[in-house]
């Protein structure tokens, strides 16, 4: 199977302002979400874009 243009996670600090589809991680610090998000973009081969201080998303292009 090959994804083109997919949302494949969502990091965030504030759960109550995420849902849908892709996964979810939920993370305690600035630092773990940042640390989350740069693992999961090398492990999908997506890029992680900030979206707020709160918030990242991983996606594939």
């Amino acid at each position: 199977m090959n994804l083109e243009k997919a949302i494949l996670a969502v990091i965030t600090m504030n759960q109550e302002k995420v849902a849908g589809g892709a996964p979810i991680f939920v993370c305690e610090s600035k630092k773990e979400l940042e640390q989350i998000a740069a693992n999961l973009e090398a492990i999908m081969d997506g890029i992680a874009h900030a979206l707020s201080e709160e918030l990242f998303i991983i996606v594939k292009h």
